[in-house]
């Protein structure tokens, strides 16, 4: 039997003597056997992928066997890392949790205001609205087609044109017969 402070007494209940291993070890930190069985799954999945891909390799798809090893092969580079070690630790910690409760409600606050922001309008776009119409940056008439151009007849075709196209053509062909075709 050991002798408790009066702190140790009111954990352990009040008119209890608490005997050497009477408590049950708390668990502060993973367990080494979270880790191992992490570390054990994602060798496992790097395995079976590196198998997917030589049967992909053996069937002559060496781009798809490629790519499905360099997949395969994130895992184990995960867990020689020690990002999974990382990973477990978070698991099973009620302190992360909570930090990922607050990231979580952090990023509904910031989405939530973004969509009100949306549905009424920007700051800018009310400035805007409330200083009225801006004067436009061109002229309306600029984008109206002018009477001079509208008043003469379209050029038509005419021979002098097919002689143009005709003399197209023979360049054409006089490098087509020296090639041979």
């Amino acid at each position: 039997m050991s002798l408790m402070s009066g702190a140790e007494h009111g954990r352990a209940g009040l008119g209890r003597c608490r005997m050497e291993g009477d408590e049950a070890p708390r668990r502060t930190e993973p367990m080494l056997e979270d880790r191992m069985i992490a570390e054990t799954v994602c060798s496992a999945v790097s395995a079976a992928g590196l198998g997917i891909a030589a049967v992909t390799a053996y069937r002559r798809r060496f781009l798809m066997a490629a790519r499905i090893a360099a997949y395969a092969l994130v895992p184990i580079g995960l867990v020689m890392t020690g990002a999974v070690e990382w990973a477990a630790d978070t698991a099973f910690s009620p302190t992360a949790w909570a930090g990922f409760g607050v990231l979580g409600g952090a990023w509904l606050l910031f989405i939530g205001t973004r969509a009100v922001e949306r549905r009424r309008g920007s700051r800018r776009d009310r400035r805007a609205a409330a200083a009225g119409a801006q004067p436009d940056t061109v002229a309306p008439q600029a984008s109206a087609p002018s009477l001079g151009q509208a008043s003469r007849p379209a050029a038509r075709p005419g021979p002098a044109s097919r002689t143009d196209a005709a003399e197209d053509f023979s360049d054409i062909e006089a490098i087509l017969k020296k090639h041979g075709i």
